[in-house]
């Protein structure tokens, strides 16, 4: 199989984002009617810099998930714009957009959203199938191995624990190298220790293999894996600190929006 990998339009009239994986500009986001507008994000301007693990928090409505989403080109902002890279998203058809998701966004869910049919080495490999892309084995097999897969990849989930299968979902999150992984919840279905394990891993992949990583979490001991935590209260940016204990994160979130 050959590469298709598409290219996307540049923007051309703004400065280089290079030390960005990823750039939020002045971006808001509004659900609803023009009547009943629920706003979700409101002029968030943050930068996620090639090879940095960021945690967002925030209680329950304050727009993590909505920037997270906005972040990977699985929505659209109201206003504002979004680059990926020297890309801006909003520039891109959807054709281009799922293409740019496939491509270049690494994803990582509560649910693991693996195929049962398939192995590990074929679902780790399905989205360069899917792009009808090389598989470079020598990476396959790197990844497999950084992730503590590499004797299993000829069994298929039901024959892993859940850990195992979110480490699947990792690697497959990391075979086209991309611009940025977004884990969003991650370790909410596992236990304490596994899900240690499974942090460790992304603060592995950001060390070792210089992924930027974008985590979207209610749980401070989560949270302190990152190098930084923004904090969101009501669709607005808080506070954005770096190297925090889960101590003086959960204290944070007690006072946040004071």
């Amino acid at each position: 199989m050959k590469s298709t990998r598409s290219s996307y339009p540049r923007d051309v009239t703004t400065p280089t984002t290079a030390a960005h994986a990823v750039l939020l500009d002045s971006v808001s986001k509004t659900y609803g009617s023009k009547r009943n507008p629920v706003p979700a994000l409101d002029r968030v301007t943050i930068g996620f810099r090639r090879g940095s693990f960021t945690a967002v928090m925030g209680p329950s409505g304050s727009g993590k998930s909505t920037l997270l989403n906005c972040a990977a080109g699985l929505d659209r902002p109201s206003s504002g714009r979004v680059m990926v890279g020297d890309t801006e998203l909003s520039r891109l058809s959807e054709t281009e957009l799922t293409e740019l998701r496939r491509d270049r966004i690494g994803f990582v869910f509560q649910a693991y959203n693996l195929l049962g049919s398939l192995t590990v080495e074929q679902n780790v490999t399905l989205p360069l199938r899917l792009a009808d892309a090389t598989v470079d084995h020598a990476h396959l097999t790197s990844i497999l191995t950084a992730v503590g897969l590499a004797e299993h990849r000829g069994k298929r989930p039901n024959q892993l624990s859940g850990g195992q299968q979110q480490r699947v979902a990792i690697a497959r999150a990391l075979v086209n190298r991309p611009h940025l992984v977004c884990a969003d919840e991650p370790t909410g279905a596992l236990d304490i220790r596994t899900g240690r394990q499974i942090l460790e891993l992304l603060r592995d992949v950001v060390d070792r293999l210089g992924q930027t990583v974008l985590l979207v979490t209610h749980d401070p001991v989560a949270a302190s894996y990152a190098d930084s935590v923004v904090f969101l209260a009501d669709g607005r940016i808080a506070a954005e600190l770096d190297r925090l204990s889960a101590e003086q994160i959960a204290e944070r979130m007690t006072h946040l929006g004071e």
